[in-house]
C-alpha cells in the first residue's frame, strides 16, 4: 500500500469519526430539547434518553468536548434533578473514580456530564449559581489527584478486565487533565502525601504507589519549577535515588557493584544520605535495604549506625546490643520488607532494648516459627516473596519502633488496634508474649477478673477471622484480641453501667485507671448528668485544674465521631496521650487514633490536627474544649483528689453547646 493510500484511509477515518460525532451530537441536542420542554414531574422520563446518548458519545474522539459545550444547558434542563449530582457543591471527589468505572453506563454518563459541568465552570465557559470557578477547579484537581494512576499508570489485571469502561474512564480523566493541567494536581497530591507521612503510619504501601505515579508524571509530563516540583522531587528521590550512587536509579545490582569499590568517605556519605532521606519522610528505599544488608557484613568499619541515622540513645543501644541488632537486620530486612529498617531505627531511638526482657524476647522472635492458620493468614496477607516469619519480624520492628503508626485498616477493630499500639508504646515485652502465643499455638490466653479466656474457644468477633489490610502484627493478633474483647463484654452482662469500666483495665493493663466516666445512659443513649461529666474531665486532665498532674500512661477513651456536617457517625476508641499547651499557648489534648489517617473534620470547626500544633509523629490533637465536645467516655483514678480550682461555667457552657450542636443533638432529656 502506498503512502498516498494510507493518508487517504486516514482522512476517510477522520471524516467517518466527524460524521459519527455530528450524528450523535444532533441526537443529543434533540434529547436535551425534549428534556427542556418536559414538566418538572416528567423530567425523570426524559433524563434517560439524554444519558443514553452521552454514553454513546463518550467513546468517540471529541465526544466529551461536545458534552462539555452542552453541560450548562443540560444542567438547566434538569438532567441532574432528583439525584445527588443536583447539588454539585456537596459532591465528593473520592467517589468520582468508582462511578466513572461503573458497570451501569447511565451512572458513568451522569458522572461524565457532571465533570463536564465542573469543567465548563472552571474554564470560564459557563456560570453556575452554586459553583464558582476556583471551587470547580479545586474539585477537578482533587479528582485527578485521586485518579492519577489511571492517567499515567499502565492498566493492571482489574483494569484490563473492565475493558471499554476503563478506556472511557481514562479518556474522561485525560480530557479533564488537558484542560486543568497537572501542576495543581501534583501540588494537591504532594501536599496530601506529606500530610500522611507526618503521621508516620506503619503501612505506607499506598503512599509509595502514589509517589511512583508522581515519578511517572514528572517523567512524562513534567511540571513548572517551584515548590510543588521541589516537594515532588524530594519524595521521588527518597524512594528512587536518595544518594549520590543511586541518584540515577540504576537498579540494586548495579548499585551494589558501585559501592563494592567505593572508598570509606563515599560509603559514609551514602549511609548518611540514606538516613537523611529516611528520617525526612519515614520511607525506606530499596537501595537503602541493599546498602544496609551489605554494610552489616562489612567489617572494616561499622556503617550500620550511620545508615540508621542513630542519635545518642540509638547509638547507646547499638553499642550494647550490636549482635542482636545485626541479627535483626539479617532476619527482617529484605526488599520485600524495606520499612523494617525505619522500624529498627526508631526502636533503637526509643531505647526499647534497655527494657530487660526485650533482648531475649527479640532473640526468641528471630527463632520463632509460625504454624497452622497463623502461617496461612500471613502468607495470604503478604504473599510468598519471603517467609511469613520474615514479614512478622519486620512487623514487630515496625510496631515497636512506630507504635502510634498502627492502624485498624478498613475494619471495625479500633479496640484491638489501640491495644496493640499501647502495648507497643509502654509494654512491648507483653506484646511479644502475645505474638509468640498466637504464632505457635494460634490462640491467646487472657484473664478477666480471674476467669481464663482462650481465644480459640470463642466465635469470631467484629473483625471476623482477622484483617488482611493491616500490618503483619495486626494480621496475626487482631482476630484473637477481637474475640477476647467481645467475651469480656459478655461477662459484664447484667452489670449496671458501661462495660468499658471493667473491660478496659482487664484487657489493656494495670495502667488503665479503674474508674470510668460516661456521658450517656447506656440503656437509653441519652445524655446523663453531662455537666458533671464535663467538670470531671476538666478536673482530671486539665493541668490548670488537676494540680498540674501529667498523663503518666496513655488512657483509653471513647469519642462520638461526627462528619463534617456534625452528624453522628458512631462511637470510636482512642487513647489520650498527653495534655499540654501548644506554641500559641492553647491547651490541647494529644491523642492516638487507630484510624490510618488521624486528620479528620468532625464538623463545627472541630478539625483534628496532625502537625503544626506541637504534635509528635502519630499524634492527633484538638484544643481542650473541642476535644471534650466529642468525648463520651474516659477513665479516671477513683482516689483522685478534689478539684484544685473551680471550672468556669463559661467553658462548660461552650463545650455543652458544641456537643448539642453535633452528636448530642437528639440525646437531651
Amino acid at each position: 500500500m502506498s503512502t498516498d493510500d494510507v493518508a487517504s484511509q486516514g482522512r476517510q477515518g477522520d471524516e467517518g469519526t466527524r460524521a459519527q460525532l455530528d450524528r450523535l451530537t444532533g441526537t443529543l441536542d434533540m434529547a436535551i430539547e425534549r428534556l427542556e420542554r418536559a414538566r418538572p414531574f416528567a423530567k425523570s422520563r426524559h433524563q434517560r434518553p439524554v444519558l443514553d446518548v452521552i454514553a454513546r458519545i463518550l467513546p468517540v474522539p471529541g465526544g466529551l468536548a461536545a458534552v462539555q459545550a452542552r453541560a450548562t444547558r443540560m444542567d438547566r434542563a434538569g438532567l441532574f434533578a432528583g439525584s445527588d449530582w443536583n447539588v454539585p457543591e456537596a459532591l465528593l471527589p473520592q467517589l468520582v473514580g468508582t462511578t466513572l468505572a461503573s458497570e451501569d453506563a447511565t451512572f458513568q454518563a451522569l458522572e461524565a456530564a457532571s465533570l463536564a459541568r465542573f469543567l465548563a465552570v472552571a474554564t470560564g465557559e459557563a456560570r453556575h449559581d452554586n459553583l464558582h470557578a476556583d471551587g470547580a477547579r479545586h474539585f477537578l484537581t482533587q479528582v485527578l489527584a485521586l485518579n492519577l494512576r489511571d492517567i499515567f499508570g499502565r492498566p493492571d489485571e482489574a483494569a484490563r478486565a473492565m475493558g471499554e469502561r476503563y478506556v472511557t474512564k481514562q479518556r474522561v480523566l485525560q480530557h479533564v487533565a488537558d484542560h486543568i493541567g497537572l501542576t495543581d494536581v501534583l501540588g494537591v497530591l504532594v501536599s496530601e502525601i506529606w500530610r500522611l507521612l507526618e503521621q508516620r503510619s506503619v503501612q505506607v504501601g499506598i503512599v509509595k504507589d502514589m509517589i511512583a505515579q508522581i515519578a511517572i508524571a514528572l517523567h512524562e509530563k513534567g511540571t513548572e519549577p517551584g515548590s510543588t516540583r521541589l516537594g515532588a522531587e524530594r519524595l521521588v528521590s527518597a524512594l528512587f535515588g536518595p544518594t549520590a550512587a543511586s541518584l540515577d536509579d540504576p537498579g540494586t545490582e548495579t548499585y551494589l557493584e558501585r559501592i563494592a569499590c567505593a572508598d570509606e568517605a563515599s560509603l559514609s556519605r551514602e549511609a548518611m544520605g540514606f538516613a537523611r532521606a529516611m528520617h525526612d519522610t519515614g520511607l525506606v528505599s530499596d537501595y537503602h535495604v541493599a546498602f544496609l544488608t551489605w554494610a552489616v557484613e562489612y567489617r572494616d568499619r561499622p556503617f550500620v549506625p550511620e545508615a540508621l541515622g542513630l542519635g545518642t540513645t540509638g547509638l547507646d543501644c547499638w553499642r550494647h546490643y550490636r549482635r542482636l541488632v545485626e541479627d535483626l537486620i539479617r532476619a527482617a530486612v529484605t526488599s520485600a520488607t524495606p520499612q523494617a529498617v525505619y522500624g529498627l531505627a526508631m526502636l533503637l531511638e526509643r531505647g526499647v532494648l534497655h527494657n530487660a526482657p526485650m533482648v531475649p524476647a527479640l532473640d526468641g522472635q528471630i527463632n520463632l516459627r509460625l504454624k497452622g492458620e497463623a502461617r496461612k493468614r500471613l502468607a495470604l496477607g503478604f504473599g510468598d516473596a519471603v517467609a511469613p516469619e520474615t514479614h512478622l519480624l519486620a512487623g514487630v520492628l515496625e510496631v515497636l519502633g512506630q507504635p502510634l503508626g498502627v492502624g485498624q485498616g478498613a475494619n471495625p477493630t479500633c479496640q484491638s488496634a489501640r491495644a496493640i499500639a499501647m502495648w507497643g508504646l509502654i509494654d512491648p515485652d507483653y506484646l511479644l508474649h502475645l505474638v509468640s502465643q498466637a504464632a505457635e499455638f494460634d490462640t491467646i490466653l487472657m484473664q478477666f477478673e480471674g476467669t481464663p479466656i482462650n481465644s480459640a474457644d470463642l466465635p469470631a468477633g467484629l473483625g471476623g477471622y482477622g484483617p488482611i489490610d493491616a500490618d503483619p502484627l495486626s494480621v496475626l493478633l487482631v482476630s484473637h484480641l477481637d474475640r477476647i474483647y467481645a467475651e469480656m463484654g459478655r461477662l459484664c452482662i447484667g452489670r449496671t453501667g458501661d462495660p468499658h469500666r471493667w473491660v478496659n483495665p482487664e484487657f489493656h493493663g494495670w495502667w488503665v485507671s479503674r474508674d470510668c466516666a460516661v456521658a450517656v445512659d447506656v440503656a437509653t443513649g441519652k445524655l446523663a448528668d453531662y455537666d458533671t461529666f464535663l467538670r470531671r474531665f476538666f478536673a482530671s486532665y486539665h493541668p490548670r485544674h488537676n494540680g498540674d498532674r501529667p498523663v503518666s500512661h496513655p488512657q483509653p477513651a471513647g469519642i462520638a465521631v461526627t462528619d463534617p456536617h456534625c452528624h453522628f457517625i458512631g462511637w470510636h476508641a482512642i487513647a489520650i496521650l498527653r495534655v499540654a499547651e501548644d506554641q500559641a499557648g492553647q491547651m490541647r489534648v494529644y491523642f492516638y487514633n487507630p484510624n490510618n489517617d488521624s486528620g479528620q473534620d468532625w464538623g463545627g470547626g472541630v478539625v483534628v490536627s496532625t502537625s503544626g500544633n506541637g504534635e509528635r509523629h502519630g499524634e492527633g490533637s484538638l484544643e481542650f474544649e473541642q476535644f471534650l465536645s466529642r468525648l463520651y467516655l474516659f477513665h479516671d483514678q477513683p482516689l483522685r483528689p478534689a478539684e484544685h480550682c473551680p471550672i468556669p461555667q463559661e467553658a462548660i457552657s461552650r463545650v455543652c453547646q458544641m456537643a448539642q450542636q453535633s452528636w448530642a443533638a437528639d440525646r437531651s432529656g
